[in-house]
């Protein structure tokens, strides 16, 4: 009998263990079950007071982290390790994810609050229907530039970054389709071009602006450009929106040519443990007084319509971040070139970047 009870209580703490150890385990990685949500984000890219907000109404706790790239924020998806409930990738990822089977449909019945969302925004290529993604925040790629430091240039068009007086001036960001992209705009070319001529045309022009720039750089941009350390540079809206706000001498402009128009869109990954959660959280962000609030704390253009009545008519005025649609007939949305492609761009990006030393 002793024997027996011995073996009981034996089997009783193996199991204890175990359950323990599938905790910390669960807990380190993300699974967290129905209480818990893991929400994988851009940095920057959301007012943590609204974490606190919905774990306080919801009752579920959230465990955030960061990516710096679309690229990492889907590998790490694909391995698998962690159960993300939610992330926020662009466009073209979204596409590539959809590709890969890396997302979960959405359940719009748990999304009441997607009317709140302008239609302009919904539907687009990279997923018609939505049925994988809803919009979070959009803008544009354009020119920053301080008229203090500089010599009258306005930047209406692309080939002003070419001004010999802009010797050693011009800051890039460090994203091959951002900079190719202003050598194809420049030339009239899509941004979504697959031509091989045409990608030579325009590396072969981007080399000749070698002389122009100051450094090929990602968020340090901000700063330099805010302290007067640099006069021009090639930025998302949301980035020149945040210099702006802290230096009252930069503006911003999108060239005559045209541009890129980007979304960020909130996904549920297929490696998600607490769907229901997942769709409680986007639901809660797309309340309007929520995306108000949102997007006066990251900067960025929110697609909530809705949300505008809450938010500094200033901000939502300003044509330069809230362009009207006319003005964005000229935009374009970037496309899932397929890996072949976009390893030429990113081949020729490094080439060019190989020549500035």
């Amino acid at each position: 009998m002793r024997g027996l009870v011995g073996s009981v209580v034996a089997i009783l703490l193996v199991s204890s263990i175990l359950l323990f150890t599938n905790y910390q385990l669960e807990h380190k990685s993300g699974q967290a079950g129905k209480d818990t949500i893991t929400v994988y984000n851009w940095g920057e890219y959301i007012d943590p007071d609204l974490l606190k907000e919905f774990e306080k109404r919801e009752g579920i706790r959230v465990i955030y982290e960061t990516f710096d790239s679309n690229e990492g924020m889907m590998g790490k998806i694909e391995q698998g390790g962690t159960s993300y409930d939610i992330s926020v990738p662009s466009e073209y990822a979204v596409q590539m994810m959809e590709d890969k089977k890396l997302l979960l449909p959405l359940d719009y019945s748990k999304i009441p609050n997607v009317k709140n969302i302008d239609p302009y925004f919904m539907d687009l290529p990279f997923d018609t229907d939505n049925t994988y993604s809803i919009p979070y925040f959009w803008g544009t790629v354009g020119i920053a530039y301080n008229p203090t430091l500089l010599k009258g240039q306005t930047f209406e068009s692309w080939d002003s970054l070419w001004d010999a007086s802009l010797r050693q001036q011009v800051i890039l960001v460090d994203s091959a389709r951002e900079v190719l992209g202003v050598s194809l705009n420049s030339l009239g070319y899509s941004l979504n071009s697959t031509s091989l001529q045409e990608l030579k045309e325009a590396t072969d022009k981007l080399a000749t602006i070698v002389p122009n720039v100051k450094a090929v750089i990602g968020d340090e941009v901000t700063q330099l450009m805010i302290n007067n350390e640099a006069s021009v540079a090639l930025t998302w809206s949301g980035q020149a929106a945040d210099m702006i706000s802290e230096n009252e001498d930069i503006d911003y402009i999108v060239p005559e040519e045209g541009s890129n128009l980007w979304f960020d869109n909130i996904v549920i990954p297929r490696t998600s443990t607490n769907i229901e959660g997942a769709h409680k959280f986007i639901n809660f962000m797309l309340d309007p007084e929520i995306a108000a609030q949102n997007a006066e704390y990251v900067g960025y253009s929110t697609p909530n319509v809705q949300a505008m009545a809450y938010m500094d008519e200033e901000i939502t005025a300003d044509e330069r971040f809230y362009p009207d649609e006319k003005a964005r007939e000229n935009l374009e949305v970037y496309e899932n070139l397929g890996l072949e492609t976009l390893g030429v761009y990113n081949e020729l990006f490094l080439k060019f970047k190989m020549g500035l030393r």
